[in-house]
């Protein structure tokens, strides 16, 4: 029951930090030409893994894989929210087209 439960956080916790992620790069980094680089995904994902080690570190029940997929969940954010800014639409359902 247990193993269930904390399957459950880290899947709701990679869909947050992606669409977290995504929303700030749309919302708030969209005039930042640093971002606006490919290696800013690659960046923002290691980054991620390396804040969340000592975390992984310290609770017994997590392992080395979930830093790894949290990391890669918020690269993914960033990507997408790159790809939104380049293609200039809010992503989302607003931006699905209408028939």
């Amino acid at each position: 029951m247990l193993g269930l439960l904390v399957t459950l956080v880290i899947v709701a916790v990679t869909f947050g930090s992606f669409a977290a992620a995504r929303r700030f790069v749309r919302d708030r980094l969209r005039y930042v030409d640093s971002v606006q680089r490919s290696s800013s995904p690659w960046i923002a994902g290691a980054a991620t893994t390396l804040v969340a080690l000592p975390v992984v570190w310290i609770l017994p029940v997590v392992g080395l894989g979930t830093a790894v997929v949290i990391g890669a969940s918020v690269g993914l954010g960033v990507a997408r929210g790159l790809l939104d800014i380049r293609n200039r639409d809010g992503g989302g359902w607003s931006s699905l087209p209408r028939i």
